[in-house]
């Protein structure tokens, strides 16, 4: 764990105590999915994480090492943490699910590369009576515990913002619209609480879900509506991600727009952050990555435990084929030039010196990012 995750883990100690507070809902019911066995199991637990790209500079940089440290921390240093990353491929999953439950894991963190798709070794690992925590994405079958960011809120986050930058082209103006994988249910919600924000006051020029949320799709998709539309009729692009964001304004930039319509992102990712400082990105969604894996981290030891999630999920949710799951949902925040210095770089997610490199430091020092 290097210096920049301690840092990030002490920041959002008070974020997690708020998240407690402020959700709403109830888990009383967490305590009969909670309960694997009689038998209370000590500190000298398996448990299995599953990952599902890495595409996204979030799950290896960030994910993995602080969910691996808060399970060292909560089992003073005798638990042994078994990763494997998907790489997008759904079968991959399937298969390291199957090595987990073969290794007898206590408990499985999955982030789920097709949620429908996992349903039914999520049910094997039920079977062999290991619990299962969603994490980020809420995969179907009989899930035990789920912590994930407030996806809706996430797409009202940018559709509002995206709002904010059209001006007066918010009313009327014509967006395309760039969503992520169909595989992944954390994009339909996106979408959902974009479209509750921008629904009567933008035209969808076009729209696409982005297969694979990869960057290079989402340049292919964007070149296609600059074709359709024309170059002059594109007032904005909603961009469900900072990955796919700098695929698009890649092909903006080669069709000769400039100004570059506003474009939205999520993430925090670097390279978004950096097109934020230089105005060629609107905004992205700032979301706590430690606060979510801390919850994980917390949620999967209880129930490798065998014990209640009564002190740890706060609301519940219901999945296309569970209902009640103990759930946390983790805040955002909308990330612009104006809030930089307060957000990832307060919480050590970056450092200013990684921010401003050379090559941002005019812009950096025009935005007062000193």
């Amino acid at each position: 764990m290097n210096t920049r995750m301690r840092r990030a883990a002490v920041a959002v100690a008070a974020t997690t105590m708020a998240i407690s507070l402020a959700a709403c809902g109830s888990a009383k019911e967490s305590g009969d999915k909670a309960e694997q066995s009689s038998e209370k199991k000590g500190d000298d637990l398996k448990i299995g994480l599953l990952l599902p790209e890495n595409q996204t500079a979030r799950y290896e940089k960030f994910d993995r090492p602080i969910i691996e440290k808060k399970i060292s921390e909560l089992t003073d240093g005798k638990a042994k943490v078994t990763y494997a990353n998907a790489k997008q491929d759904a079968n991959t999953q399937a298969q390291q699910v199957d090595t987990m439950i073969t290794n007898k894991v206590d408990a499985l963190i999955l982030g789920s590369v097709d949620s429908k798709a996992i349903a039914n070794s999520v049910k094997k690992a039920k079977d062999a009576g290991i619990p299962v925590v969603a994490f980020d994405r809420l995969a179907e079958g009989p899930i035990d515990a789920y912590t994930s960011f407030d996806n809706e809120e996430v797409g009202r986050a940018q559709g509002t913002a995206l709002l904010e930058a059209l001006g007066d082209k918010a009313d009327g103006g014509t967006i395309v619209m760039m969503n992520g994988a169909i595989t992944d249910p954390n994009a339909a919600l996106f979408k959902k609480g974009a479209k509750s924000v921008l629904d009567g006051k933008v035209k969808y020029g076009k729209e696409y879900d982005t297969k694979e949320w990869k960057p290079e799709n989402a340049n292919s998709n964007m070149e296609a509506a600059i074709t359709a539309l024309g170059k002059d009729k594109i007032d904005g692009v909603y961009s469900a991600n900072d990955g796919m964001a700098g695929g698009i304004i890649t092909a903006l930039k080669a069709a000769g727009l400039d100004p570059l319509p506003p474009v939205t992102g999520q993430d925090a990712e670097l390279a978004g952050v950096q097109r934020i400082v230089s105005g060629e990105q609107f905004m992205s969604v700032y979301k706590s990555y430690p606060a979510e894996g801390i919850v994980a981290a917390e949620m999967a030891v209880a129930l490798a435990k065998g014990e209640k999630l009564d002190s740890i999920a706060t609301s519940t949710v219901d999945s296309a084929t569970t209902k009640g799951i103990p759930t946390v949902l983790v805040p955002v925040v909308s990330l612009t030039k104006d809030n930089i210095k307060d957000t990832v770089i307060k919480d050590g997610i970056w450092t200013l010196d990684e921010i401003c490199t050379a090559k941002y430091k005019a812009a950096c020092d025009k935005i007062g990012l000193k």
